[in-house]
């Protein structure tokens, strides 16, 4: 052979230390001669084939001291062609395009972007792409790892052999690049790097892959995201109207894994197909206007649930591709149902194959752990202020919305993003540029997110889990909030079930607990949350939170999911919750969907179903859901009796509703209650009805008001008020 390639080149590519490849591989114009190089381990003989008519230019000669290194010239050719390799190789022979004849797929634009961390598609130009380049078939790679020496894709394809296809970078971007001919759709994958040391590495699943192997292992896999008809166009027109703060929404929470099960089939999970036709008609017949899945982005450690991600751009195996999961999207929207997904931008594990010290540094974490480390979770916090990581983030959330007709995303964690000092014990965190404890960078993030959410997709809703006093968390950005549209209210939720848990006998000392709430309640949009958070890791079951035994224990649960209804706030619900599954939810098994044949859990199932149609149907139980003006104290004081009752109202025209609820095992009978209007008033539900597993006591369906005065009001209705119970009225003919 000649002795054009250098010595040092040809050793550093057989110890797969090569930084920059493609100015060794491929095609070379030397001495106006096409000259052709390849490193193929182990290969007995290499020929170049011209790719149109598949004869042979010339044999390659293998280098004396660097075996697999392959060079030879094409005498009589002095442009660049397009051409095949035809390898041999232990009595195998075998063709295919050689990766390093093609020229970068990134252009420009996408550089310049990457660089000023404002690729908003980022999906599309970095991670593994099904696509046709110069003619050919393949995939293309590309990985943000700016510090690593050398970054190659491994894969059965390769032998998993790093050396063998070293990538491309492209310059100040820190991106690397490769296109795999006749690589397709389910390929597995990984990327190897070397640190800037030199040292190898782990090798790392891709950031931006759009799917994953079937846990415990590890390699992303080649998806393409093109090619799905979408049908569910008659939704997405009309999903914007659904999610205004003056609309009913009331969200049943799913654990995909532990929904249903098919014990016949070693306890596996459901399918995105078997979702899609069995958990979509239940909540739909439930009266629920949204599902919303706990954490699906690829995640390898089960009792995670999800919330310690790897993968975020992919949707998890676990229970089908990405077209299957797509297909359960639709599915959802056919039923006129929203769904949305618990995102995580705050924190993800350590994993060796993740995203931690990705190129050998702190990439996508921060180096000191005062800064980027959780305690509780034993995670890695992003580093906001690093304008790709944010990038990388804020795509993300565009790339659930965009690719996969996602209504919404319910952030997860969102205090401990705020908060530099969140869950540290002092000298454990760093102050802001100011001195002071909160997240700038997350701040901007989050603000950044929602405003490019909301404003790339109209009719998204975006909800924070945030447990804090931090003001304007659903306020617009442009009024100095963080952008969200609704925030969980965890004070709520807090504060109600300590009432709960309480005996009835002493509930009239905590009573300020079910009316702090109204202090704040119109402060935020906020949805009143029973998650999953609630009934687990020993907290008990919501059925069991609940003070007595055997029946009464179901009344306090009725009588509290209707005070739940009745008051202001969208509404969300963790799955079982609404059939009072005995047990602490278990990810590992099946809802214990057994129950449900029993009258009492029966009747809580009913009394859900009832409570959801009863929300959507009546305008003043949601239309003023997030202002003062819809809210009205009647008795709020009425702590020995542990009694309350208030007004609901929608817009102009719409009939008031009237709300009571007896948290006592006494019943109250011929009590007078205030109202604002003359006239009939119809009980619209009654939580001790016989059909939710009560006793059937109550007011014979409606209530005649008086002009006797009570609860500082000219005229009243003398009502029966169960125990244990919430009665919704209705003013009958109101205008």
């Amino acid at each position: 052979m000649g002795d054009v390639i250098n010595e040092d080149d040809a050793q550093r590519l057989v110890s797969g230390t090569h930084s920059d490849p493609f100015s060794i591989l491929g095609q070379h114009i030397i001495d106006g001669k096409v000259t052709i190089r390849a490193y193929y381990p182990d290969a007995d003989a290499i020929d170049m084939l011209d790719m149109k008519t598949g004869k042979k230019v010339v044999s390659l000669d293998q280098h004396a001291d660097a075996p697999g290194v392959f060079e030879g010239t094409a005498a009589r050719r002095k442009l660049r062609f397009a051409y095949q390799l035809r390898i041999a190789k232990q009595g195998h022979v075998w063709t295919a395009p050689d990766p390093y004849q093609f020229s970068p797929v990134l252009g420009e634009l996408d550089e310049h972007l990457i660089t000023e961390g404002a690729h908003l598609d980022l999906w599309k130009v970095l991670g593994a792409h099904v696509m046709e380049h110069e003619g050919v078939q393949g995939t293309h790679f590309a990985v943000w790892a700016p510090n690593a020496r050398r970054v190659s894709v491994v894969g059965d394809f390769n032998g998993w052999d790093g050396r063998r296809n070293p990538m491309r970078g492209r310059g100040q971007t820190g991106v690397w690049e490769i296109f795999m001919p006749g690589l397709s759709d389910g390929e597995a994958y990984k990327y190897e790097l070397l640190d800037p040391n030199g040292n190898l590495l782990p090798q790392k699943a891709d950031p931006i892959g759009f799917g994953s192997e079937h846990p415990p292992k590890t390699a992303s896999v080649v998806r393409k995201l093109d090619g799905h008809a979408w049908r569910d166009q008659k939704w997405m027109s009309k999903r914007e109207a659904l999610h205004r703060i003056d609309q009913p929404i009331s969200i049943y929470e799913v654990h995909l894994g532990s929904w249903r099960r098919v014990p016949e089939e070693g306890n596996r999970p459901l399918t995105y197909f078997e979702h899609a036709t069995r958990l979509v008609s239940y909540v739909k017949d439930m009266g629920f206007t949204h599902i919303e899945l706990m954490p699906i982005s690829e995640f390898p450690f089960d009792g995670s649930w999800g919330y310690q991600p790897v993968g975020l751009y992919a949707p998890t195996i676990r229970h089908g591709t990405v077209e299957e999961f797509r297909d359960f999207v639709e599915a959802c929207h056919a039923a006129d149902l929203g769904l949305i997904l618990d995102w995580v931008p705050g924190h993800f594990p350590e994993d060796k194959h993740g995203l931690g010290k990705f190129d050998g540094t702190p990439l996508y974490e921060h180096a000191d752990r005062k800064e980027g480390f959780h305690p509780d979770w034993n995670t890695l916090v992003y580093n906001y202020g690093r304008a790709e990581v944010s990038n990388y983030l804020v795509a993300n959330a565009l790339y659930w919305l965009r690719e996969h007709h996602i209504d919404g995303l319910r952030v997860d964690a969102v205090a401990s993003m705020l908060y530099r000092d969140y869950s540290r014990k002092d000298g454990e965190w760093i102050p802001n540029k100011d001195g002071g404890r909160e997240n700038l960078e997350a701040i901007s993030f989050l603000q950044r997110t929602n405003t490019v959410a909301y404003g790339e997709m109209p009719g998204i809703v975006t909800i924070a889990e945030e447990s804090t006093a931090f003001p304007g968390v659903s306020a617009p950005v442009d009024h100095s909030g963080l952008g969200f549209g609704f925030k969980w209210n965890m004070g709520w939720m807090n504060d109600t079930l300590s009432y709960m848990e309480q005996d009835p006998i002493h509930r009239k000392y905590h009573h300020n607990k079910m009316t702090f709430g109204l202090h704040y309640a119109f402060s935020e949009n906020f949805v009143l949350p029973i998650s999953h958070d609630e009934v687990v890791h020993g907290k008990g079951s919501m059925i069991n939170k609940m003070p007595g035994s055997g029946d009464e224990k179901f009344a306090n649960l009725r009588a509290y999911y209707g005070y739940m209804w009745g008051h202001p706030g969208k509404k969300l619900l963790f799955m079982g919750c609404e059939f009072a599954q005995g047990v602490e939810w278990n990810h590992n098994k099946s809802l214990d969907w057994h129950l449900t044949d029993l009258p009492q859990h029966a009747g809580i199932q009913n009394l859900v179903c009832d409570l959801n149609h009863l929300f959507r149907d009546t305008p003043a139980l949601h239309q003023l859901d997030c202002k003062p003006e819809g809210f009205e104290w009647v008795e709020e004081d009425a702590a020995d009796e542990s009694l309350f009752v208030w007004l609901r109202r929608g817009s102009k025209g719409s009939a008031p509703v009237l709300v009571v609820a007896n948290f006592t095992p006494v019943e109250r009978s011929a009590r007078r209650v205030g109202v604002p209007q003359a006239g009939r008033w119809i009980e619209k539900l009654n939580t001790d009805s016989e059909r939710y597993g009560g006793g059937n006591r109550g007011n014979l369906g409606f209530a005649d008001s008086e002009q006797v005065a009570a609860s500082g009001r000219s005229q009243s209705i003398a009502i029966t008020i169960p125990p244990l119970t919430t009665l919704f009225f209705e003013l009958e003919g109101a205008s």
